[in-house]
């Protein structure tokens, strides 16, 4: 494998990257290379360069990289690849600091596990009953990830079997450190097989850090990813927190509010470039997309467009928007937030170019906003939460713009056929006021504005709606059911205005969703029975979201 390192001076294992690879570049099995492809990864950050080939041999690794980095793929990969789908036994666990953090390293490695049949990650934490989790221990799960607290706990109760273990690994341990855990974490490690592989990752490395992981490693490799110096460009930085079905409606809003010369949309699968482009285009916006699957002479004939204004709006993801030096990007959205922090600050640095401002979009789904979080202690700036933009807004800003043309143009002195339609309605008694009011409207309701008043669900929800109930629907994520299926089902099957449809939580056999209790029996009868992508489905009530 052509890989290239340079050899730190004072301790010769300790290795730092100097060229990012592609994931193509390692033998991982199908399954895995199709979830990476669906999150987005096109090339390894440098710490998933460096210690997934390690880790995949089995070797131990003290890896020091900062949050934000790449690093819970670094080690999820390994994990995923190495469990056995048709052991139910536990083959891997996973110490975090906090309870956020299991649950951001839970969800990634079960996205990284989507393709690989019958592999179980389950998330234990203080604060959720613990009756519950023993449940899920009882059936069977390959992979945990947890606080040491409750680690600890189920270790005591014997709800944890330890005996099939492969591979530890402590995230964060820093962290943990600082928290106070280190005793905790001894003794979780005594309870581990004496085979196995043992992994440590650190935002910093102190002496204390490494003589412990060497206690309990064999010939560990240690590996730095010595941080970039940042220069954040001085942006103008927003967040928005939305549902996933709400992004291309609002990122039309905030292009109509805001009307920029030339931006930026960045996603993180070449498949939504495509599709977001596409919606872009069918909504009348001059939009072409830039990802890695284009070659050489497309990729340029899209860039040429977008220099020269032919397009105004370009869809890329990270790899393929590298080089691009355009000034007059004023504003850049981060469709999808990216995995790696780095990232983050390549995509702003897009715009406020060469001395002008810029602003930069950032969308939020769930718990992304921790990501939010990272980013801003990464960067050393403030994103700041805005509210997400109304029809009002979008109206007020086209008058604006409207009354700045009207002016250019009454200055410009190039208006004399026009007066003369003006003095026939005047001749027929008609006031100029009201001309001019009524082209007004005309040219509002003929405008964007027009088009996105089916947006209006964005603002409103169900808030009109005295009572929301909940359905159920007996179909999920495992059938390659998307929220979106759900809802076309619902609106192909009902007379239901899209903007009554409420929350639609998703997951992998089963779904709810919100529905004003006016609609509820007609939603029931006329979904029960149907199909969605070929499967039959059972609708019935559902208990309020609230209700244990």
């Amino acid at each position: 494998m052509c890989i290239l390192y340079k050899l730190c001076k004072t301790r010769k294992d300790v290795l730092i990257m100097t060229r990012k690879i592609k994931f193509e570049e390692l033998n991982l099995s199908e399954e895995i290379q199709r979830a990476i492809s669906d999150m987005g990864f096109e090339e390894m950050s440098p710490i998933q360069s460096e210690a997934i080939p390690y880790l995949l041999n089995g070797r131990d690794i003290i890896g020091q990289a900062q949050t934000g980095t790449g690093k819970t793929a670094a080690f999820g990969i390994p994990i995923v690849e190495s469990c056995k789908s048709d052991d139910r036994k536990l083959q891997a666990i996973v110490l975090c600091p906090t309870r956020e953090l299991s649950i951001q390293v839970a969800e990634e490695i079960k996205r990284l596990s989507k393709y690989k049949k019958d592999i179980f990650v389950l998330p234990i934490y203080g604060g959720q009953p613990i009756n519950r989790q023993i449940k899920a221990l009882k059936k069977g799960i390959q992979v945990v990830v947890g606080t040491p607290g409750r680690i600890m706990d189920h270790i005591r109760r014997k709800t944890l079997k330890l005996d099939n273990i492969r591979i530890v690994v402590l995230d964060e341990a820093d962290e943990m450190f600082d928290m106070g855990f280190r005793d905790d974490i001894e003794w979780i490690m005594s309870y581990m097989p004496a085979e196995r592989q043992t992994v440590f990752f650190s935002a910093t490395m102190p002496d204390e850090i490494v003589k412990f992981a060497k206690k309990y490693q064999t010939n560990p490799k240690i590996i730095k990813v010595v941080p970039k110096e940042l220069t954040v460009p001085k942006v103008e930085q927003y967040y928005f927190e939305l549902k996933e079905h709400m992004k291309t409606e609002i990122l039309c809003r905030l292009m109509d509010v805001y009307n920029p010369k030339l931006c930026i949309v960045f996603c993180n699968t070449k498949k939504k470039v495509d599709e977001l482009t596409i919606e872009l285009q069918g909504r009348g916006y001059f939009a072409d997309g830039l990802h890695g699957d284009l070659n050489q002479f497309q990729r340029d004939k899209v860039m040429n467009k977008f220099r020269n204004g032919t397009i105004d709006i370009l869809v890329a993801t990270d790899v393929a928007a590298r080089g691009i030096d355009v000034d007059d990007v004023d504003a850049v959205f981060n469709y999808d937030i990216p995995h790696d922090d780095e990232y983050y600050v390549h995509r702003i640095g897009r715009t406020a170019r060469a001395g002008r401002e810029g602003m930069a979009f950032s969308f939020v789904v769930g718990r992304e906003k921790y990501r939010i979080k990272d980013i801003e202690k990464y960067t050393k700036t403030k994103i700041t939460k805005s509210a997400l933009p109304t029809l009002k807004d979008i109206e007020e800003r086209q008058i604006d713009i409207l009354s700045d043309k009207i002016k250019e143009e009454i200055d410009s002195n190039n208006i004399d056929k026009y007066k003369d339609m003006i003095n026939i309605l005047l001749r027929d008694d008609y006031d100029s006021l009201d001309i001019a009011a009524a082209l007004l409207k005309f040219y509002l309701t003929n405008n964007k504005l027009d088009g996105n008043r089916k947006l209006e669900v964005v603002d409103y929800g169900n808030a009109s709606f005295k009572s929301i109930k909940r359905i159920y629907i007996n179909i999920g994520k495992r059938k390659g059911v998307s929220p979106r299926h759900i809802l076309g089902a619902i609106l192909n099957e009902t007379n239901l205005p899209r903007k009554v449809v409420g929350e639609i939580d998703m997951y992998d056999k089963f779904t709810f969703v919100e529905i004003p209790e006016e609609y509820l029996e007609q939603v029931v009868k006329n979904l029960n029975n149907k199909r969605i992508k070929g499967f039959k489905i059972k609708v019935e009530p559902a208990n309020p979201k609230n209700d244990k």
